[in-house]
């Protein structure tokens, strides 16, 4: 289907009326743009079009920054080894098999960065777009409010070996304790795959918390993710899909759990990839069931929350699949920034430890581009003239202290 005018002003309408409200206070001393929205706020930088805070009153008044980061924008170039720290994964997010794909008959190589081998030192497969992907790169601030922000990047043809180029619109707004985000992706010269997501790490008590420095008594519900996405074990799709049944160590769908509930059941063990324990996983989201549905009102693709810090996250989205990552990799060698945590504590320090926060992704059916047999073409691919992709996604916070069993 051609876009045509009047399709794509609706899409940017978000970007125009921002513009009209432009503000020019600019980034603070740090580096960070910040917006408000009632009972909450937020800082963004325009490295990755990354969030870099986001701030909430937990269940006695407290206000917390619940997402991880760095105090300065320009920490973010500098230590290389940050995960993706908030920033948007572009152009095709989460992993791609052997770093190709074929499109039209054509085989393109994509540069690889992840899981070394002798004969492959740079990698066998591409994570989130590549070493240089959009959450490596400089975004442009089109404009900012009080309220919100729109960041845009233009990809060049070739650029870690995608063909084609993309001009892309990332719109985060604030409301009454409400982050809204949309994010619009148009190929302007080739037909080239195409998926985003948010990459943020959340710790719902600030990593305040003065009984653990853990995730792992955060809940978690997946109310309509009865099944994931099969894997190798460096968490390649197969192809499969498999079920999660009830009671199992992947079932978030029958009742809101623990993340750690089940890390006592052997079968935790490799759940994300080799010698891993815990969950690097994607699950499909399936609403079709009910009939039509208005992502926005018909009920939230995942809930998180803390019974210490009371505070509760609802995700509303319209995308159909949702990656959920244990931070199993964390190690303690990435500092929480001053705005979190516990000072003069021994028994904390002021670190991410494994299991410290918990990463939510957004997207589609990851590295659908290499199973023809999902048919998620129309999801995933697009071309000039065509419609734009388009993620969009609402976050939702409240305060909810129910405790959920361990």
């Amino acid at each position: 289907m051609r876009l045509n005018t009047l399709s794509l002003g609706a899409l940017l309408l978000p970007l125009t009326a921002a513009a009209a409200n432009d503000s020019s206070a600019g980034p603070d001393k740090d580096g960070k743009y910040w917006i408000h929205g009632k009972g909450i706020s937020a800082a963004f930088i325009a490295y990755g079009a990354s969030i870099s805070d986001l701030l909430v009153k937990d269940q006695y008044g407290i206000q917390r920054d619940i997402v991880a980061g760095f105090d300065n924008a320009s920490y973010y170039g500098i230590d290389r080894q940050h995960p993706h720290f908030g920033g948007v994964p572009g152009r095709y997010a989460n992993r791609i098999k052997n770093s190709s794909f074929e499109l039209d008959g054509v085989t393109y190589n994509i540069t690889p960065n992840e899981n070394p081998t002798p004969d492959h030192p740079d990698g066998v497969d591409t994570l989130h777009g590549g070493p240089d992907g959009w959450d490596w790169r400089n975004f442009t601030v089109v404009s900012h409010s009080d309220n919100s922000i729109t960041f845009s990047i233009v990809d060049p043809d070739g650029k870690e070996g995608f063909p084609g180029e993309v001009v892309s619109y990332i719109t985060y707004t604030l409301g009454d304790m409400t982050w809204d985000f949309k994010m619009i992706a148009i190929p302007t010269t080739k037909k080239t795959p195409i998926m985003l997501s948010s990459h943020t790490y959340w710790n719902l008590d600030g990593f305040a918390n003065n009984q653990t420095q853990h995730v792992l008594n955060h809940t978690l519900y997946l109310p309509y993710s009865g099944q994931r996405v099969g894997v190798d074990n460096i968490l390649i799709p197969t192809g499969d899909i498999l079920a999660n049944q009830q009671g199992s160590v992947n079932d978030f769908w029958s009742a809101p759990k623990q993340i750690g509930h089940s890390f006592s059941d052997s079968e935790i063990h490799g759940n994300c990839g080799f010698n891993c324990t815990g969950y690097d996983n994607c699950w499909l989201v399936n609403r079709e069931q009910d009939g039509p549905y208005d992502w926005r009102k018909d009920g939230f693709v995942a809930r998180v929350q803390s019974a210490w810090s009371g505070i509760q996250l609802d995700v509303y989205s319209d995308q159909e699949a949702f990656q959920v990552y244990s931070c199993n990799g964390q190690n303690g060698s990435m500092a929480i920034k001053k705005s979190q945590g516990l000072f003069d504590n021994p028994k904390f320090p002021r670190t991410i430890p494994q299991y410290g926060c918990l990463v939510l992704e957004v997207e589609d059916w990851i590295d659908a581009i290499n199973q023809p047999s999902w048919q998620r073409s129309k999801k995933q691919i697009y071309e000039p003239g065509g419609d734009p992709y388009v993620l969009q996604a609402s976050y939702r916070f409240s305060i909810n202290s129910t405790q959920t069993p361990a």
